[in-house]
């Protein structure tokens, strides 16, 4: 099954069901008026839901033509926004990019931090940027939707928690991130509004791509038209979902409507690419003795997308251009 938000006038717009060839929607406004009121009350909600869709696949319901520029990021606005950095190669090199070391506990103890969650970029939305000497970087992510998911939440049971995958742009202003972080407080002008692909889906619609908490696809990031990378995101996704779901309800609780990130997908094998520039410029410095790649500009373009082994677009496209702001 695959959800979308429809831009309304509103903040949180209007929940659809997308066909799963991303042709059409229909509305479910009968079912539950956005994606929040859905996963407020998913048992009851996830089965009309889901009869809706076969109903759309089957031509049986009204449906209408799909236009992605329409659409909000799925929640436009979450309680919790919560990014992981699961893959070790990018953190071992980005951490090397700021002359820092890898944590003792890197393969141990996951890393996350909490970003901004009160207002996403929908899939389509300019790059805001106000002075280029922030350094602003793409990061492609897998994240899921959790529903409510308890305290002490082991990851064995974490399954039953995540109802929905999509992809984002984590966005970073590299530049600001050393000093922030030299403070001991962790990120926060560093990281700007984040912005999420045009779908969230069930994770059977993943079929075998969705196993051991991961999504076993390449992450396609195409920057000024030029394919950049296309990684695998579960090989090297070292902690799961599941894994990161433990890590986080150790002390609190996550209601319905929780966003959690993978950080950015990364694969040692070079010729995978990039899904950040920060990754590119710290193989220029191993290589060449120091970076050449700068960061984004106004006018730079970036696309995040997924595809099936048939070349579908799995979460539908992240397409974004970075404009210059006050």
């Amino acid at each position: 099954m695959k959800l979308a938000t429809l831009k309304d006038g509103t903040r949180d717009g209007r929940l659809i069901v997308v066909k799963r060839d991303n042709s059409a929607y229909a509305l479910a406004t009968n079912v539950a008026l956005t994606l929040q009121a859905a996963l407020d009350d998913w048992d009851a909600k996830e089965p009309l839901l889901r009869a809706l869709s076969q109903q759309l696949e089957a031509g049986t319901v009204q449906s209408r033509p799909l236009d992605e520029k329409a659409l909000h990021a799925p929640l436009p606005r979450a309680y919790e926004w919560v990014d992981g950095s699961a893959y070790l190669n990018h953190v071992i090199l980005v951490r090397k990019a700021r002359n820092a070391e890898p944590p003792a506990t890197l393969k141990t103890d996951p890393l996350v931090y909490q970003g901004g969650s009160g207002d996403f970029l929908a899939p389509t939305a300019d790059l805001p940027l106000a002075d280029e000497a922030w350094g602003m970087d793409f990061e492609s992510e897998v994240a899921v939707i959790l529903g409510d998911t308890p305290q002490g939440t082991k990851a064995q049971d974490g399954a039953k928690h995540v109802k929905l995958v999509m992809i984002a742009n984590d966005v970073s202003l590299r530049n600001l991130i050393p000093d922030e972080l030299a403070k001991g407080f962790g990120f926060f002008q560093s990281k700007p509004a984040t912005a999420f692909g045009p779908f969230a889906v069930t994770p059977d619609e993943l079929g075998a791509a969705w196993h051991d908490g991961r999504v076993h696809l390449r992450m396609r990031s195409t920057l000024n038209g030029q394919l950049v990378g296309d990684p695998e995101a579960g090989p090297e996704m070292h902690f799961s979902f599941f894994d990161l779901i433990q890590h986080i309800t150790k002390t609190r609780a996550y209601t319905a409507g929780t966003i959690l990130g993978s950080g950015t997908v990364s694969n040692a094998d070079r010729a995978r690419g990039i899904s950040c520039l920060a990754e590119r410029r710290m193989i220029e410095t191993i290589e060449e003795g120091k970076p050449k790649t700068p960061f984004m500009k106004p006018g730079d373009t970036i696309e995040i997308e997924m595809q099936d082994a048939e070349g579908h677009s799995v979460f539908g496209r992240i397409a974004q251009k970075v404009v210059k702001v006050p």
